[in-house]
């Protein structure tokens, strides 16, 4: 049993090693600053698109290009999508208050240009942040250990695309120890820790 446990030792202190992680190095100051939450609202009524288009401030819509209405706002600084289904996202908020209070914002524009808008069914969908890990990250190695979770073609893109099951994340991860994690519903502990810097 003592065996076993120094020669997972050993395989550890290996792997800094091979990593090559300064002692002073933690994973407590690893900070992940959000960058972007998405969030979805239905409104519970149709929407005339050509309606909100005319009518509302900061508000543009070409059914050529695209089949919604792009409206934003300034406080809190968010873009939504606005379906004639009656569903918005809603996206640009750095935290998940602000990306609440911009949905009922959009939901009191459409209010006054006499829809029967109602709040409901609010849900974040994604939560995007980035971190810096502050050492170099030897990328074909970790695709070698992790080929399973990985996807990695510097011909195409310079980052390795780490995928986790459980909770279903993305990873970007770059050589130059740079992260950019995406995918997340709710504050993950241990990987999300700070709001937007």
């Amino acid at each position: 049993m003592a065996t076993s446990r120094q020669e997972s030792q050993l395989q550890i202190v290996d792997a800094h090693q091979a990593l090559q992680v300064g002692d002073e190095w933690s994973s407590e100051r690893l900070v992940l600053h959000v960058k972007n939450i998405v969030g979805t609202i239905d409104v519970k009524t149709p929407l005339d698109l050509k309606t909100i288009a005319l009518h509302a401030r900061n508000a543009e819509y070409n059914p050529k290009k695209f089949a919604a209405v792009i409206m934003r706002l300034r406080d809190p600084k968010t873009t939504a999508l606005m379906f004639s289904s009656g569903k918005i996202v809603i996206t640009g908020a750095s935290t998940e208050a602000n990306c609440r209070l911009a949905a009922r914002k959009y939901c009191r524009v459409l209010q006054k240009l006499n829809f029967p808008a109602q709040y409901d069914m609010f849900k974040i969908c994604n939560i995007m942040g980035t971190s810096d890990v502050r050492f170099p990250i030897r990328l074909e190695g970790l695709l070698n250990d992790h080929s399973r979770f990985c996807t990695y073609e510097p011909e195409l893109f310079s980052g390795l695309i780490f995928k986790l099951v459980d909770p279903k994340l993305t990873f970007l991860i770059f050589v130059s120890g740079k992260l950019v994690i995406c995918g997340a519903k709710v504050r993950v502990v241990g990987i999300i820790l700070v709001g937007p810097h």
